[in-house]
């Protein structure tokens, strides 16, 4: 059937997705699940299941034990959490013998020994650092167990000690996994009496060839299960939850298309399965981008004539998420308006804290989830309600593993008469749920059962670990005796009354850097509101004829402006552009020497105040100018608005430097009788030459840094990119600046650009390009007679990643990509070589492969489009070139099939070398070259990378804080990146800038960026000239 073309327009409830918190909550509060005798009696159940959990015989389960013993809050906790997330795929004795050492060596384990009244967990703490089972320890480990611990596990190459924290780390991970297989899992299940939803583990596909696995694997383990139910219904028998993330490796919202064609077709043949079976078949719930995707699927689903009258058809909602009962009321009315029974589990969410982060770094206006834990346990009470108010249309199941938040759904169903389930996490909510049985009677309990091996485990483990080992989880508390029940339990409402705000620890994402700067508004595409728009605001730019050309005095000049053609639209013109003459030069520079001075003047405080006022204007016309940016210099959506965000970011970053260190003189210690004073003034014209890789962000970032130390500016931009150049000088006159402090001065670098750097009248010069242009530079500012002017350069770099076996692949194979292939390659922060070790780079470069063929080439006035084109037909043939080189001297792994798309499109290509040092300078564009090594081959191969003299950017992937310091310090460079990737400098945040050929500092957007810039002055009065000092004759 596919898509529901009369169905509920889900994208409508993306209205909410960012809605303001306190407004949320204030219509949780008035939406008031429960009256006040009902609070009243909820609580006082509630006590009485914590007091019977904690009277249990069984009480807590292996897991809670271990994770009350070793919390998140303890160095211990964490240890364990990294051990258990690496250890168990790191294939090479000695690096696990590495990471063990490390992992126990930081912590005191011996502390906790005696600690629990869990067998296990005392056992674990000898085992998991020891030998993995109960043993009769020497008498010095009696006398001594922290220092014979630290002896013993010094010798951490012995197999013993390796195998038996492996093995124990096994038995940890167990505890939350039902089976290795179904089979086994079912049989378990059957053992135990347990009533399961199985998971199958598995990170999200990466590849077209791990999305066929994954449906193989979901397919036979639904037949398996529907074998076994002997047709108990989705109700009373086992259920499969799926995650639609592992059945496509583009389940993106700006991949609707996609997701139609390739994963529909797979969730439909899963769910006929399920159906054949009468079985319960949940969607699971993901990130929040992927919330109205997920739904528009389930739309479908619910229409399926094929699946006939089956009422299993499950979805999974979090009410973490602000939009969770608008999911609800949407589910109810699908259920009504097709016909089919909705089975709804709610949750509370398990992606809370990157759902913060993300929110944060793409610069949303709010968070798409609540920031307290008690507005989260509301909504979930409000949701709930809303869900029973919803049966017989959808069925409730409620997982939970809060003792207040059971028996207020109890309270819920039971005064509607309306029968539901309980679900909790295999491993997790024994003694609780015993507790509940003996308080309700019977119930209907349902386990959420991982079931796979212990590499599909690890992820799943951290997550649950990350979860419910922080001092603020219910599990946590939930059987510390020392707690008193009525702690425990406390009434989410009134907590929420009491503090209905967001944290108070987690600002706003426009508000993380604080009240002097404000974090630039974002874009999310995963909105089609967005994407519309953004299609709209294309449509106006081709429409614009927008005109470049030199500015000086504020006044345009296009005497003999020619067409300006962009990187894709070659046969479309779009915009007009002229080029500066010595006449415009000589008429800028005396005009910038005679506004200077006035400028330097007027102190840091006002130069912010205009640089605050650009960085507004950037943020105003940010959409404008994100069209412009991909019709010019070929930026996809997502990149140009990064680029926009920056650009305002370098403006309100610099401001802050200006108004904190270019005002009044400082005063600086020293001997009684004198006054000794320190300041910061401009130096005079600077010269700004821009690369065409980031037209907009860096050409206003050198201006901004520029201007806020008190200079002039005279900006020469990128050949390619005059149109950006020109919007963002009228920007900047419009903001308040003088129009002489700044002139445009467009042309070719060779002669524009070298008769810039050669005037007599200039005072310094920003650069960013290539080396060998920054080699030109210097040469001429050598050359200069007169005094000695500062160059300030940022050039490329042969950026290198390494890793190691304990890192995670799907990891290492997002960032690889991101970083090698992102915006085309041309970043000077690009990933050009990638070291991965012998053991593990076949499956590395496999999925590579694999991830490269997923993305999409093309236009990038498309939202769909990954990976746009390179700026010119001289980058397009020196990228053509370097493959021909690859083609004699090193073995081409893999090669995008390309685009039909008209442009100057290059495939990305991934290739491997034998030499580390195979790179002579940066090749600018999406080509990765990876080299394999030995864990005894990488100082060498290290030393010689290091030998070509760059230093920019470098990346480290691995579990082992010491491997990353090893490679810290053998090979140079300005920005270091660990486990993530290697792009993406934020403004402030990773201040930018290399070393050696790479560059000369000071770094970009870093505290120091505006000192290059400016003059020091040093005045010393003598007081005691006067007769003496005044202030310390009146000491007394």
């Amino acid at each position: 059937m596919g898509r529901a073309s009369d169905g509920m327009d889900w994208d409508t409830i993306d209205a909410g997705k960012f809605a303001d918190e306190a407004a949320a909550v204030a219509a949780l509060l008035a939406a008031a699940p429960l009256d006040a005798a009902a609070r009243d009696s909820v609580c006082a159940t509630a006590a009485r299941l914590v007091e019977g959990a904690r009277a249990s015989a069984r009480k807590q389960g292996v897991v809670e034990s271990f994770l009350k013993e070793f919390s998140l809050g303890t160095a211990e906790g964490l240890a364990l959490m990294c051990l258990a997330e690496a250890l168990l795929r790191t294939p090479d004795a000695d690096t696990r013998d590495r990471l063990i050492a490390e992992k126990i060596s930081m912590a005191d384990w011996a502390s906790h020994l005696g600690q629990s009244d869990s067998l296990f967990v005392n056992a674990s703490t000898w085992g998991l650092m020891l030998t993995g089972k109960l043993v009769d320890v020497e008498d010095e480990a009696r006398r001594d167990a922290g220092g014979y611990l630290k002896r013993l596990t010094a010798k951490a190459g012995e197999p013993l000690i390796r195998q038996a924290v492996a093995a124990a780390v096994r038995i940890m991970g167990e505890q939350f996994v039902l089976g290795r297989t179904i089979n086994e899992a079912l049989k378990r299940a059957k053992r135990d009496k347990m009533l399961c939803s199985f998971d199958m583990l598995g990170e999200g596909a990466r590849t077209a060839e791990d999305a066929a696995r994954y449906a193989v694997i979901y397919a036979e383990a639904i037949e398996t299960v529907g074998a076994a139910s002997g047709g108990a219904g989705p109700e009373h028998g086992h259920g499969v939850s799926v995650k639609l993330s592992a059945l496509c490796p583009r389940y993106e919202a700006v991949q609707e298309a996609r997701v139609w064609e390739e994963l529909y077709p797979r969730v439909k043949a899963l769910a006929l399965i399920a159906a054949r079976h009468d079985l319960n078949f949940a969607i699971d719930a993901e990130e929040a981008d992927r919330l109205v995707l997920s739904l528009k699927l389930v739309e479908a689903l619910a229409h399926e004539p094929e699946l006939g009258d089956w009422r299993g058809l499950g979805v999974v909602v979090q009410a973490y998420q602000k939009r969770g009962l608008a999911v609800i009321e949407g589910l109810a009315d699908l259920a009504r308006r097709s016909g089919r029974r909705i089975m709804v589990r709610l949750v509370k969410g398990a992606y809370w804290d990157s759902e913060i982060k993300r929110a944060q770094v793409a610069g949303m206006a709010d968070y798409p989830v609540f920031t307290t834990k008690a507005a989260t346990d509301l909504s979930y009470l409000v949701c709930a309600r809303a869900l029973i108010e919803a049966a017989p249309l959808l069925y409730p199941q409620f997982a939970s593993h809060n003792a207040h938040t059971l028996a207020a759904v109890r309270e819920m169903a039971d005064s509607a008469g309306v029968v539901i389930e309980h679900q909790r996490l295999h491993g997790m909510g024994e003694a609780l749920y015993q507790a509940a049985e003996k308080e309700y009677g019977g119930l209907i309990l349902r386990a959420y059962a991982p079931v796979g091996g212990h590499e599909e485990l690890l992820p799943y483990l951290v997550r649950r670990l990350l979860e419910n080992g922080a001092n603020s989880s219910f599990v946590h508390v939930l059987l510390d005796e020392s707690i008193p029940a009525a702690e425990v339990v406390k009434d989410p409402v009134a907590l929420v009354e009491a503090r209905p705000g967001k944290h108070p620890r987690i600002a706003l994402p426009r508000d993380i850097y604080g009240p002097e700067r404000r974090n630039p508004l974002g874009r999310d595409l995963s909105q089609a509101a967005v994407r519309a728009g953004h299609s709209a605001n294309l449509a106006a730019q081709r429409a614009a004829t927008p005109v470049a050309g030199p500015i000086v005095g504020g006044v345009l000049h296009d005497k003999g402006a020619v067409e300006v053609l962009g990187p894709v639209e070659r046969q479309t013109p779009i915009g007009r552009a002229a080029t500066s003459t010595s006449d415009h030069i000589e008429e800028a520079v005396p005009r910038a020497r005679t506004i200077q001075p006035a400028w330097d003047r007027s102190g840091g405080a006002n130069r912010a105040a205009v640089l605050r006022a650009m960085g507004d204007a950037l943020e105003a016309n940010t959409d404008r100018l994100i069209a412009l940016l991909t019709l010019e210099a070929g930026k996809t959506f997502n990149d140009a608005v990064a680029e926009v965000r920056e650009a305002a970011d370098f403006c309100r970053y610099y401001a802050v430097l200006a108004a904190r260190e270019f005002g009044p003189p400082q005063a600086l210690t020293g001997p009684v009788g004198e006054s000794n004073r320190w300041q910061l003034f401009g130096r005079g014209v600077f010269v700004c030459i821009s690369p065409w890789n980031f037209p907009l962000a860096i050409f206003t970032g050198q201006i901004a840094a520029a201007l806020a130390a008190g200079n002039a500016v005279l900006a020469k931009p990128a050949e390619q990119t005059p149109l950006i150049a020109a919007e963002a000088v009228r920007l900047f006159h419009a903001a308040g600046l003088d129009s002489n402090l700044l002139a445009l001065l467009p042309g070719d670098g060779a002669v524009v650009g070298a008769a810039l750097v050669a005037h007599p009248g200039i005072d310094g010069v920003a650069f960013t390009g290539g080396t060998e242009t920054a080699w030109a530079i210097n040469r001429s500012l050598a050359a200069r007679q007169g005094p000695i002017i500062p160059f300030i350069a940022e050039t490329g770099g042969l950026n290198a990643m390494f890793v190691d076996t304990t890192a995670l692949k799907e990891q290492v194979v997002d960032d690889v990509i991101l970083s090698a292939f992102g915006s085309a390659g041309q970043r000077c922060s690009a990933l050009r070589m990638l070291f991965l070790p012998r053991e593990s780079a076949e499956g590395i470069i496999e999925c590579l492969t694999g991830a490269l063929a997923a993305l999409n080439l093309g236009d990038p006035a498309l939202p769909v489009t990954d990976i746009g084109p390179v700026i010119d037909a001289e980058a397009l043939g020196a990228l053509d070139a370097h493959i021909a080189r690859l083609e004699r001297e090193a073995r081409i792994v893999a090669r995008h099939p390309g685009t039909t798309a008209a442009g100057h499109f290059f495939a990305p290509t991934i290739a491997e070398v034998d030499a580390p040092d195979f790179l002579e300078r940066e090749v600018f564009g999406p080509v990765l070259h990876v080299c394999r090594y030995d864990p005894a081959e990488l100082p060498e191969y290290a030393a010689r990378l290091a030998a070509r003299g760059y230093g920019l950017t470098l990346g480290v992937h691995s579990r082992i804080e010491r491997f990353a310091r090893e490679v810290q310090e053998l090979v140079p460079a300005g920005n270091i990146y660990v486990n993530r990737s290697i792009i993406g400098a934020v403004v402030g945040v990773q201040p930018f800038g290399g070393v050696g050929l790479s560059g000369t500092g000071p770094k970009a957007g870093g505290p120091h960026a505006l000192h290059r810039f400016a003059i020091e002055r040093a005045i010393s009065v003598n007081i005691m000239a006067m007769g003496g000092d005044p202030a310390l004759l009146q000491l007394g």
